[in-house]
């Protein structure tokens, strides 16, 4: 019996990605999307809007929303700080830190955990935790490596009975964004969904535009631009400007960032 899989949907591509995976793979996917305060939170609309799609389509997936802003609210964070100057530029440039939201992800893992643990207790005993976290995370999010998964997820199994058959499972840790993509490419194939559709009801920008346009410009941006060119399709979001001057920018910022590392 395949167990029932959770995840956070945040409405970007990397966990956009990983439900197609998930079901996939045959899962039952309870999908959490978690509200604390992000400048970027028009992503949980258009997770919701991939959500109704894909259950309109007979795929085992809920949708629940959780709200943290009050929990998260004084968090120090570009990502929760409106007023703040959102950081532009390349990915893995140390500016980037800004981004960093203090424990978030010990705050959603300790939610994914008590989900899955409730629901195994419907299923024999087993279930799944999934995360979208990926190889080029480590660097900036220290909450993303795999050090911290594997510490958090022996605590919470401590501190809980019955909890040895609930598992993070960390499918995308030594891919980049463009194997995510792949893969999610791959996923849409293999469950007949039009790819172009699902992953332009996401979002990555952490600083739309009043409209939700995408600015092409944050470090969030930036990877997102050139993953799509790296598997040699053209993003099918909205940006401020066209795509031909995103994608030029994203290619001229790898490649002064790689001259500065060589």
């Amino acid at each position: 019996m395949i167990p029932p899989a959770v995840m956070a949907l945040s409405g970007g591509m990397d966990s956009t990605c990983l439900l197609l995976r998930l079901l996939k793979e045959g899962h039952h996917v309870t999908a959490l999307g978690i509200d604390y305060g992000q400048r970027h939170s028009r992503e949980l609309e258009l997770a919701q809007r991939n959500v109704t799609h894909l259950q309109a389509l007979g795929h085992h997936v809920t949708f629940d929303l959780v709200d943290l802003r009050s929990a998260m609210a004084t968090l120090d964070s570009s990502l929760t700080n409106h007023a703040s100057v959102m950081p532009e530029g390349h990915y893995a440039e140390e500016q980037m830190k800004q981004t960093v939201v203090p424990n978030r992800n010990a705050i959603f893992s300790s939610l994914l955990f008590a989900t899955a643990l409730s629901l195994s207790k419907e299923h024999a005993g087993q279930a799944r935790i999934a995360l979208g976290v990926h190889s080029g995370d480590h660097a900036i999010y220290p909450d993303c490596r795999p050090e911290f998964y594997a510490a958090i997820e022996h605590a919470f199994k401590v501190g809980n009975w019955d909890a040895e058959h609930v598992n993070f499972d960390l499918p995308y840790l030594h891919k980049d964004k463009a194997g995510i993509l792949a893969d999610g490419l791959e996923s849409c194939k293999a469950l007949g969904l039009d790819f172009d559709e699902v992953l332009g009801n996401t979002l990555t920008s952490y600083a739309p535009d009043e409209q939700g346009r995408s600015l092409g410009t944050t470090g969030s941006d930036v990877e997102r631009v050139l993953a799509f060119h790296d598997i040699g399709r053209i993003d099918p979001i909205e940006y401020v400007k066209p795509w031909d001057e995103v994608l030029a920018n994203a290619l001229a910022l790898r490649k002064a960032h790689e001259g500065d590392a060589s």
